[in-house]
C-alpha cells in the first residue's frame, strides 16, 4: 500500500483541523507540521487548539456526558462494538499510518490497531457488567445497595510511541461507563488522532450519539496544562515521561481530581543458568529493539549469571546481526527509525555517557546514513556492559540501548533488578520452579508486572499494567485493571435516615516519582469502616478497569414490609 492510498482512505488532508467536537472541526492560524521519521518528508499539518476552542470542546463534552449517562450501558457498548468493527475494516490503513507517522514497524503498527479492536471487544463485555452488590446492613430491616455511576468528562493525554492504542484503552471503557472523552495526542503524531476521530464520527452519526462524546484538541505543553488544571475533567489519564507525570499528577491532585499515569520504565530480565537460551534471546532482542527501544516496557537491562554471561552475549550479538533496519512500511524490516533527530542525539549522548562512566561496548550502535536511511532517524542497536548504580543506567534511555551485567547469586540478581527508581515491568528466565516462585513473591521483583520465561515488553487487555517499587507508602493509592498507572481519589456517598455523610479517601494523596499500579483497588475504598486510623486502607481483590471512570455509591435502604393476605 502506497502512502497516498492509506492517507486518502483515512481522510487525512494536507491541512487538517486540530480541534474536533464530534464531526465539527475548528481551525486556527497556528499549525503543527507532521513529518515522518521514515524519510523526513512532510505528511500534513494540523491546526493548534486555541483557549476558546478548548473551552468550547470541554463544554460540549460535558453536555454530551449529561445525555450519554442516561443511555443504557449495553446500548453504549453497542456503539463501541460498531467502532471496533469499523477499525477492523480500516486496520491496514490505520496500521500503516501508525507506522508511517511514528516509525514503528508495520507489523507493530497493525498490532497496535489490533489492540484498539481488542479493547473495544473488552469494553463491550464490560457494558453488561456494570453491576453492584446488594448486602445486608448491620441495622435491622435494612440493606445496602452498591451502584457505579459515570464521573463526567475523561481527559486523555497520549504519547508518541503508541499513537492510538492508549487513547482507545481509556476512551472505549469511559464510553461504556457513560463518560465523554477529550483527547490531546502527542504533537509528534497528531494525524493519528485526526484519523481516529474521523472513523469515530462515522459510527457516532449512524447512532445519533451526542456530538461532544469524543473531542480532540491539539497542541503542546500549554494544552496539557489546561487539561491538568481543569476541574471540569474529574479524571485525567496521561502517558509520557516521569517529569511530565510529576507535573500532571501534582496539578490534578491539587484540585482533588483523579490521575491515571503511565510513565517510564527501566525493565530488566534476569537470566539464570537454567534458562532456555533460545527463549532468552528472543525475549531480550524483541524487548530491546522492538519499536526501536521506544516502549515504556522495553528491555533496558539484562542481568546474566556469570557462568553463562559470554554465551548469552554472543547469542544476542548474533541475533542483532540478523536484524534488518529500514523503512517500517516494508514487512521484511524488523526495526524502523527513532521518532525524530532529537531522539537520535539523545541516543548518541547516552553512548558517550557510557564511555565516560567506564562501560564496555559489546556492540556499539551508530547513526545510519545513506540510501534507505533518509531523514536521519535510523540507528543501529547497542549492547553495553555497565554497573547498575551508574547514573546513565538508573535513568531510562528511550532507544535500542541494552545494558548487560553479571551476577553470582539469586539474591544479588534480584537486588540489581530492584535497584532502580522505576518499577514497571520485569522478567526472569529460569528452569527452576523455586526461582520462579521466589521472583513472584514479596521478596522477589518489586515491579507491578513480573514475567516468568517471557520478556517484560507489552501489555495484556484487561490485565493490570504498571508498577511501583515504593509499595510501602500509605499515601499511594492505585488501582489495577488494565491501562496505565492510576492514582485513585474516591468519594463514597452514604445515605441513611440520619441524612447524608461524605468520606474522602485520603484527600492528601499526591503523586510521587515512579508511582504506578498497586494492590489497593477502588473496591477497598467502600466506606469509613475500611479506613485505618492512619488513613491506611486494606488491600483486596483487584479493581476492574472500568472503576476508574465511576463513582461508587453505597445506598442504605429500608426494607418495605407487606402483609400477604
Amino acid at each position: 500500500m502506497n502512502t497516498p492510498s492509506f492517507l486518502r482512505e483515512l481522510g487525512i488532508q494536507d491541512h487538517n483541523a486540530g480541534t474536533w467536537i464530534g464531526n465539527q472541526s475548528f481551525e486556527s492560524a497556528e499549525r503543527i507540521t507532521s513529518s515522518t521519521p521514515v524519510d523526513g518528508s512532510i505528511i500534513g499539518s494540523v491546526s493548534v487548539t486555541t483557549a476558546d476552542q478548548y473551552n468550547q470542546a470541554v463544554e460540549a463534552a460535558h453536555a454530551a456526558y449529561l445525555e450519554w449517562r442516561n443511555v443504557p450501558a449495553p446500548k453504549r457498548g453497542e456503539v463501541v462494538r460498531q467502532y471496533g468493527n469499523l477499525l477492523r475494516q480500516h486496520k491496514e490503513a490505520l496500521g500503516a499510518l501508525v507506522s508511517y507517522e511514528m516509525g514503528k514497524s508495520l507489523s507493530e503498527g497493525l498490532g497496535e490497531v489490533q489492540e484498539m479492536i481488542d479493547i473495544c471487544d473488552y469494553a463491550v463485555g464490560l457494558s453488561r457488567q456494570l453491576a453492584g452488590l446488594t448486602m445486608k446492613s448491620e441495622r435491622p430491616d435494612h440493606f445496602m445497595m452498591e451502584q457505579w455511576h459515570p464521573v463526567g468528562v475523561v481527559g486523555v493525554i497520549s504519547a508518541f510511541n503508541f499513537p492510538v492504542a492508549v487513547w482507545a484503552w481509556n476512551a472505549c471503557i469511559a464510553w461504556v461507563c457513560g463518560d465523554a472523552v477529550i483527547w490531546k495526542a502527542s504533537e509528534k503524531v497528531p494525524l493519528n488522532a485526526v484519523a481516529c476521530q474521523l472513523l469515530w464520527n462515522q459510527v457516532a452519526e449512524a447512532n445519533n450519539v451526542p456530538a461532544g462524546l469524543s473531542c480532540i484538541v491539539t497542541g503542546g505543553v500549554d494544552v496539557g496544562v489546561w487539561m491538568s488544571e481543569d476541574t471540569r475533567l474529574p479524571v485525567l489519564s496521561a502517558t509520557g515521561s516521569t517529569r511530565m507525570g510529576r507535573e500532571v499528577g501534582k496539578k490534578v491532585a491539587e484540585r482533588f481530581g483523579r490521575s491515571i499515569l503511565e510513565l517510564g520504565g527501566n525493565n530488566a530480565i534476569i537470566v539464570t543458568p537454567t534458562a532456555d537460551l533460545k527463549m532468552t534471546v528472543t525475549a531480550a532482542v524483541f524487548g530491546a529493539v522492538g519499536t526501536a527501544g521506544q516502549r515504556c516496557t522495553s528491555t533496558r537491562r539484562l542481568i546474566i549469571h556469570e557462568s553463562i554471561f559470554s554465551k548469552v552475549i554472543e547469542a544476542i550479538k548474533n541475533a542483532y546481526g540478523q536484524l534488518k533496519i529500514g523503512t517500517p512500511l516494508k514487512a521484511e524490516n524488523h526495526v524502523g527509525p527513532l521518532i525524530d533527530t532529537a531522539a537520535v542525539s539523545m541516543y548518541l549522548n547516552a553512548l558517550n555517557a557510557v564511555d565516560a562512566a567506564g562501560g564496555t561496548f559489546h556492540l556499539r550502535g551508530t547513526q545510519l546514513q545513506g540510501p534507505g536511511y533518509e531523514g536521519g532517524c535510523y540507528v543501529s542497536p547497542s549492547i553495553a556492559e555497565v554497573e547498575n548504580h551508574w547514573s546513565i543506567v538508573q535513568h531510562e534511555t528511550f532507544a535500542p540501548l541494552l545494558y548487560v551485567m553479571k551476577y553470582s547469586t539469586y539474591e544479588e540478581a534480584v537486588a540489581l533488578q530492584n535497584g532502580v527508581p522505576q518499577g514497571l515491568s520485569s522478567a526472569i528466565m529460569t528452569g527452576s520452579m523455586q526461582e520462579a516462585q521466589r521472583f513472584l513473591s514479596a521478596d522477589g521483583s518489586d515491579c507491578g508486572i513480573a514475567n516468568v520465561n517471557i520478556g517484560p515488553s507489552g501489555a495484556e487487555i484487561g490485565g493490570a499494567f504498571g508498577g511501583d517499587e515504593f509499595k510501602a507508602k500509605c499515601d499511594q493509592i492505585t488501582q489495577g485493571g488494565g491501562e496505565g498507572r492510576g492514582l485513585v481519589h474516591v468519594l463514597d456517598r452514604h445515605k441513611d435516615a440520619a441524612g447524608f455523610r461524605q468520606h474522602h479517601a485520603c484527600p492528601h494523596l499526591r503523586l510521587e516519582e515512579g508511582e504506578g499500579e498497586g494492590a489497593v483497588p477502588a473496591h477497598d475504598l467502600a466506606g469509613g469502616a475500611h479506613f485505618r486510623p492512619q488513613n491506611r486502607i486494606d488491600p483486596g481483590e483487584a479493581g476492574k478497569g472500568e472503576h476508574r471512570f465511576l463513582h461508587r455509591h453505597i445506598v442504605k435502604c429500608a426494607l418495605e414490609r407487606r402483609e400477604i393476605g
